[in-house]
């Protein structure tokens, strides 16, 4: 398997916390060095370990918007 390297290159907000202490968060993320996407999964506490997740796209994250803002 291919190495996986990643910067966090600004953290937006945290969604939830679990009673471990992980956290569900919306990060800024470059992957491989590659340009930075919106990012959703969970954290151990320190970012030492990842949890499964969703990338998206700025267009991705715009769309998701008006989707969640035509449900209100």
């Amino acid at each position: 398997m291919a190495e996986l390297s990643y910067e966090i290159v600004k953290e937006l907000g945290v969604l939830s916390v679990s009673p471990k202490g992980w956290q569900k968060g919306l990060n800024l993320i470059s992957w491989n060095g590659r340009e930075p996407k919106y990012d959703i999964r969970d954290w151990a506490p320190e970012h030492e370990k990842m949890g499964k997740g969703i990338t998206l796209s700025v267009e991705e994250v715009r769309t998701l918007r008006t989707l969640l803002q035509e449900q209100d």
